[in-house]
């Protein structure tokens, strides 16, 4: 009988052709991924670095680092250096395979270098959610669902769960507001559904509605926040022509006055939302 492949390869298989896919390290039996960090000073282990103290100490270092001058956009910068790879590869896996990557705080590895920061972060012996008729259901780490609803809460059951030390511990420590830091998590997942779409070439609003979906169910799990993202199109008659609004903030225009609001920034107008998309269109070169 032919082994069965880790179901973990089809994700990285999927997310790797994208124009942007911040994938974090893999290590665990029968798929190695990403270069890791082999340089790093000191690794920490989310839940041993909350139980330990560390994340107020490596916060006031990275801000020492970024020289940011602000502790929103400070948090924003830690939230990015830490969480920003296993969100996407629950967020895009889940779309692009309907596969999710089960990310646990016992196995989440951040590499650190006291020069430059956090390195990619590093997932080892990952489990993954799969359906109960996925061809790798059979394999030790699949996790199987019955169906897509149990697929899409057991990840964000494990989002949650394996995130919640770190974004605790960053609000006990700066007294950022929880919904604004679970904000973070739930915009982005929401936008790592919508950029595989719109690089691919399909229906943004079917992929709209999966991330909705998750939102909901982060939220179900303990996630909270003021406001979810909204769906933005900009030109019907284009194909990459839906963006989407965050429904909180980066506080990235408090850092650098200069560069103003982000182009998905709720604060920003959407007459001046609306230009910058459409001149994106005009030139690709500008789009991020």
């Amino acid at each position: 009988m032919p082994e069965v492949p880790v179901p973990l390869q089809a994700v990285v298989d999927a997310c790797t052709p994208l124009k942007f896919s911040p994938l974090p390290a893999l290590r665990a039996p029968g798929i190695t991924a990403g270069a890791g960090d082999p340089a790093a000073d000191q690794w920490f282990r989310t839940d041993l670095m909350v139980a330990d103290g560390e994340v107020p100490v490596l916060f006031e270092r990275l801000t020492a680092l970024g020289a940011r001058g602000h502790r929103l956009p400070a948090v924003t910068d830690f939230l990015r250096a830490t969480l920003r790879e296993p969100v996407f590869l629950v967020s895009a896996g889940l779309y692009l395979t309907r596969r999710a990557a089960l990310p646990d705080a016992d196995r989440l590895w951040f590499p650190w270098r006291s020069e430059s920061g956090f390195g990619t972060p590093t997932l080892t012996g990952v489990r993954t959610a799969v359906l109960a008729d996925d061809p790798a259901a059979d394999h030790p780490s699949a996790v199987v669902c019955a169906d897509e609803d149990e697929l899409v809460r057991t990840a964000a059951e494990h989002m949650v769960a394996a995130f919640a030390p770190v974004i605790d511990a960053l609000h006990a420590h700066t007294r950022v507001g929880l919904r604004t830091l679970w904000g973070w998590v739930l915009d982005t997942a929401h936008f790592y559904m919508l950029n595989p779409a719109r690089f691919l070439g399909r229906d943004a609003e079917d992929a709209w509605r999966l991330a909705c979906a998750l939102g909901d169910a982060l939220i179900e799990a303990g996630a909270v926040t003021r406001a979810r993202p909204r769906l933005f199109p900009f030109r019907e008659d284009h194909p990459r022509g839906t963006w989407a609004v965050r429904g909180t903030c980066c506080f990235d225009y408090k850092g650098d006055p200069e560069h103003g609001f982000c182009t998905t920034c709720p604060l920003k107008c959407d007459n001046d939302r609306r230009d910058e998309l459409q001149e994106w269109i005009r030139n690709p070169a500008l789009a991020p």
